[in-house]
């Protein structure tokens, strides 16, 4: 059971982390990933998750434990979610991290993010007058 269990928490993590390698690699986008940022090293890399993801599938016989492995692999997922959406993830910058209703970006009054765009609303016009 607890083979089961670990490969398919392993297998719902590296699912997960394969997914938006493969997406932006198909999409012809750069993301950051260890062997660079290139489609094509997102493609490799995402397909070389999918392909261990099956392995690990396959190694941990769902079938003996079919609700252990599916709660396990879902947790594997979620977790891994969890890691990208904390900014842990390599590439992650200190904006990315520890987003706040505040900060929606997670950036603080000492580091502002710039806009991408600039309109009147992302600035504020201070008279001497205030």
């Amino acid at each position: 059971m607890w083979q089961t269990i670990l490969l398919s928490l392993l297998a719902g993590a590296m699912g997960a982390n394969s997914t938006p390698h493969f997406v932006k690699g198909i999409t012809k986008e750069t993301y950051p990933n260890v062997f660079g940022g290139s489609p094509v090293s997102n493609l490799v890399a995402g397909w070389a998750g999918f392909v261990v993801t099956a392995l690990l599938v396959y190694w941990a016989h769902p079938e003996r434990f079919p609700l252990w492995a599916l709660a396990s692999g879902a947790l594997g997922a979620l977790l891994m979610g969890m890691f990208h959406a904390w900014g842990l993830a390599i590439g992650a910058t200190r904006g990315d991290r520890g987003a706040t209703p505040e900060h929606p970006a997670g950036r603080s009054a000492s580091h502002p993010r710039r806009p991408l765009y600039s309109t009147s609303r992302h600035f504020r016009v201070h008279s001497r007058a205030e």
